[in-house]
């Protein structure tokens, strides 16, 4: 997630219950794109988190901005989260 959504969630045990939450469905939802690739929940939630670091700086790159709150974060997080399934992909292909 961005530092400024990271920043406006309370901190404490809500606040990382809602990070776990939103990396949960974030890497569902990345599972489904990718045609079953999931990973179980705990992967997926740590696939959903880091996507949401991979995302905003690939979104950041290419100037690509899909709004802010909960909705802008999980869309945010799916995609990093399929790029980051798309990477193991090709890594595992190549083994």
């Amino acid at each position: 997630m961005d530092a400024q959504t990271i920043g406006t969630i309370e901190g404490g045990v809500i606040g990382i219950i809602l990070i776990l939450l939103i990396g949960a469905i974030a890497g569902w939802l990345a599972g489904l794109i990718m045609k079953g690739k999931g990973m179980g929940f705990f992967v997926n939630a740590i696939l959903g988190i880091v996507g949401a670091f991979v995302g905003s700086y690939v979104f950041s790159l290419i100037g690509l901005s899909v709004g802010s709150g909960l909705f802008g974060v999980i869309i945010t997080a799916t995609a990093g989260a399929v790029i980051l399934l798309f990477i193991v992909g090709l890594l595992r292909k190549s083994q």
